[in-house]
């Protein structure tokens, strides 16, 4: 039933349709992504990108959007190394592209894939929206947006964009929010000046004009955008009021056809989403660039509705090796506890994961 203890454990959210199903086979997938959309007689759809600096909460406001996860989580850079996507269909209405664009923030250290990197700029061509993204719990980068951001924001004006600041509830005090809005829009959103308290704007971290910066300028020179349409404050992780970004997002969609059938939750091939989540966990346990360098390579099985991973991950030293093995192996029998779950998450089924940790040669 909708409210049973099963559910609860497994997360999964109460007003998603148990017909989204993640394919436990390659083959399974592409047959569903295959299908003809199965769109009503006056479909509405609406194609959205979300972008932000790294750890802003991207893939979590992603999974929760979607009322699975399906996007791997991580507070280092380059957690997902696939172009993905995540779809909602809700009544006559379906969103696409829920899916968090890291291309603005990599860096070439991470070596990647040339079709990672150009991808994401591919989508913002294709999108309606721009979700932008800020983390307004770390100090050091919320009060100005992201000199790439800003860049992407310049290079596709003509793409309408919200504001969306996340991990309010890490806030104490609700002043210092006001502050931030006046600073991440120049003072104007929708086309209209914000009217702040003389209170705030005496503050010394407040900007002294509120007049908006000319489209022209730099964007390094900026600190803000002058042209949201509107601005959310909630926490991702708690689902505090992401129902409500939802729901603007169903209403901003526009008449026309839709890419994917109603079933499709997102793109990503199953082994996509399990070599996403391992490195999700990965990244959690290794320190500095370590889990950038694993290999991984799997076999899958799936007798009896039973999804079986075996996985070897491939390290180029011993020392890395007993890192991730760790004390008695402590260190990888946490990871396969932790990513096991996610995916029984993830595919709504039992799963039995091995982890091999092999010294490449």
């Amino acid at each position: 039933g909708s409210s049973s203890a099963l559910d609860s454990l497994l997360g999964i959210s109460k007003t998603q349709p148990l017909q989204y199903l993640v394919s436990l086979s390659v083959a399974e997938q592409e047959s569903l992504l295959g299908y003809q959309p199965d769109h009503p007689e006056n479909p509405k759809v609406l194609r959205i990108a979300i972008i932000g600096a790294p750890n802003a909460g991207k893939s979590t406001l992603s999974n929760k959007l979607l009322g699975r996860k399906v996007f791997a989580v991580s507070k280092k850079v380059h957690t997902t190394r696939c172009s993905a996507q995540g779809i909602i269909t809700d009544q006559d209405t379906q969103l696409v592209g829920i899916l968090p664009l890291t291309v603005v923030f990599l860096s070439s250290r991470h070596n990647l894939e040339k079709s990672v990197v150009a991808d994401p700029w591919q989508s913002m061509k294709r999108a309606d929206l721009v979700v932008v993204l800020v983390d307004v719990s770390e100090s050091f980068t919320r009060n100005r947006l992201h000199s790439q951001v800003l860049k992407c924001l310049s290079q596709f004006s003509q793409i309408p964009s919200i504001l969306v600041l996340n991990k309010v509830d890490l806030l104490k005090g609700k002043t210092l929010l006001l502050d931030l809005v006046v600073k991440l829009t120049e003072g104007m959103v929708n086309g209209k000046k914000l009217e702040v308290r003389s209170k705030l704007s005496s503050r010394s971290d407040t900007p002294k004009s509120s007049n908006p910066l000319r489209d022209s300028e730099a964007p390094d020179s900026r600190i803000g955008w002058a042209h949201f349409r509107e601005i959310f404050m909630l926490a991702a992780v708690n689902e505090e009021e992401v129902e409500m970004l939802k729901t603007y997002l169903l209403m901003q969609a526009k008449p026309g056809p839709w890419e994917f059938h109603s079933e499709v939750l997102t793109n990503q091939s199953p082994q996509e989403i399990c070599n996403n989540i391992i490195r999700e966990k990965l990244l959690e346990y290794l320190p500095l660039e370590v889990p950038y360098t694993v290999l991984q390579g799997g076999l899958w099985e799936g007798p009896g509705g039973e999804l079986v991973i075996l996985q070897n991950l491939l390290v180029k030293k011993e020392s890395h090796m007993k890192m991730l093995i760790g004390p008695k192996g402590e260190v990888i029998n946490q990871i396969v506890q932790e990513a096991g779950q996610d995916l029984m998450n993830a595919f709504l089924c039992d799963v039995q994961l091995k982890l091999c940790v092999k010294l490449k040669k």
